[in-house]
């Protein structure tokens, strides 16, 4: 049994004193309390942790068949196809990728070109400049 499955039974249960668990009235019993409940507590955060790494991320590889990120030679930043493969993981992303051409002055394209360039003035990182340079900052 879970921790969590453990918490939700006591909630329902009642304490000595008739009224639902955890009640605060100072009984020792109490799992919210124990050193087994902390210890329980941790033991399902370490699960819930292991869970969480091994869903499946975006590979952050900027070599190969199947990469999603472009190499700091190349101007760093993602490829059209790792915006893809995030959009599909993540629906309702407003994901694009870099804008690297000409554009009208005062178009979106221009507006969203000068927002990532003052967002990114402090980049100084090598893939920081390289994306900075992509976009044309």
């Amino acid at each position: 049994m879970s921790w969590l499955s453990k918490q939700r039974a006591t909630y329902t249960s009642s304490c000595e004193c008739g009224m639902p668990k955890p009640c605060g009235c100072g009984n020792s019993d109490s799992p919210a309390k124990s050193k087994e409940g902390r210890a329980e507590r941790k033991e399902f955060r370490q699960e819930r942790r292991a869970e969480r790494k091994n869903k499946k991320e975006i590979r952050k590889t900027t070599k190969g068949k199947g990469r999603n990120f472009r190499s700091t030679e190349e101007g760093a930043g993602m490829t059209s196809k790792g915006v893809k493969a995030y959009k599909a993981k993540n629906p309702g992303s407003k994901l694009k990728t870099a804008v690297t051409g000409d554009v009208k002055p005062g178009s979106k394209a221009a507006k969203r070109r000068k927002s990532f360039c003052a967002r990114s003035k402090g980049w100084t990182g090598e893939r920081g400049k390289a994306a900075r340079a992509r976009w044309k900052c």
